[in-house]
């Protein structure tokens, strides 16, 4: 899987760097045994992409909008 590392800003103003997998990237068993939930769908608005963020194990949003210089792919890992 690849892994990016960008910085972004977020809604209350701060920056915030993130080192992140894209879903598309990444293995879908991994991807199904960690989604829960009520079967609700959330959708993200325009300029937000959904991705896995690798430091905090968990998902979180990506602002393109707020975005501060370019995204840096740095390696692809295998992470399970």
């Amino acid at each position: 899987m690849k892994v990016y590392k960008g910085v972004f800003v977020k809604v209350n103003g701060q920056q915030r760097e993130m080192t992140f997998a894209k879903l598309e990237d990444m293995d879908a068993d991994f991807l199904s045994s960690r989604l829960v939930g009520s079967g609700i769908s959330h959708t993200a608005t325009e300029g937000m992409e959904l991705v896995w963020d690798i430091e905090s194990d968990n998902f979180r949003f990506f602002n393109y909008k707020t975005q501060i210089g370019e995204i840096e792919e740095l390696h692809t890992v295998d992470i399970t």
